[in-house]
């Protein structure tokens, strides 16, 4: 052996550390399948990142849809029962509007039937209230197409805008803002000229 060869350190194989391959850094630049390996690397993990983003978007969503529908179904559950209990509170309307008019001659006992008739009334509002279902009036009112059904339509008195609402022969009644029933009313149309 060389004076040259005896000053290199040996390998297991017995081949000199200068024999061995060299370093990344000191062999030149990566090779190009490396390269492209990482690439494609980031390009799956962006793209399984948008998928996780889009199913999250989604999951999202579906929470959202399930929170309305719940929230629906507890407002609007009673959405059959009360339409039927409105009409009863009409009923009753319709028995105090067929009472005689208050007098200063009136029997005793009829003072107090219209009383008692009219404070039934007012604490049954009140209790279709609490739950959601409310009356709007409509006399006096613009024509909404939303609340009101016109049953008829006549020329507007003097004073009076076309398209206003002059009669109302029932109240609309709604659930939490929802329509349960329109009013039948009677619009004004054209002045009579």
């Amino acid at each position: 052996m060389s004076d040259d060869a005896r000053h290199w350190p040996q390998t297991e194989a017995g081949a000199s550390l200068h024999d061995a391959p060299q370093p990344a850094s000191e062999a030149g630049p990566e090779p190009a399948p490396e390269a492209d390996r990482l690439a494609a690397l980031e390009a799956e993990v962006e793209e399984l990142r948008e998928k996780w983003l889009r199913a999250e978007a989604e999951a999202q969503n579906a929470r959202n849809r399930h929170r309305k529908e719940l929230e629906d179904a507890r407002n609007y559950a009673v959405q059959k029962l009360s339409t039927d209990i409105t009409e009863a509170a009409d009923n009753l309307r319709r028995g105090l509007e067929a009472l005689p008019p208050p007098a200063s001659d009136e029997s005793e006992l009829l003072g107090k039937l219209r009383g008692g008739f009219e404070g039934v009334e007012r604490s049954f509002l009140g209790i279709l209230e609490r739950h959601g279902v409310k009356r709007v009036e409509a006399a006096g009112q613009p024509f909404d197409p939303a609340l009101h059904q016109a049953m008829s339509e006549q020329p507007a008195p003097p004073g009076v805008e076309p398209g206003t609402v002059i009669q109302a022969w029932t109240p609309a009644w709604t659930l939490n803002g929802r329509l349960l029933r329109p009013a039948m009313v009677v619009v004004a149309g054209k002045p009579a000229a």
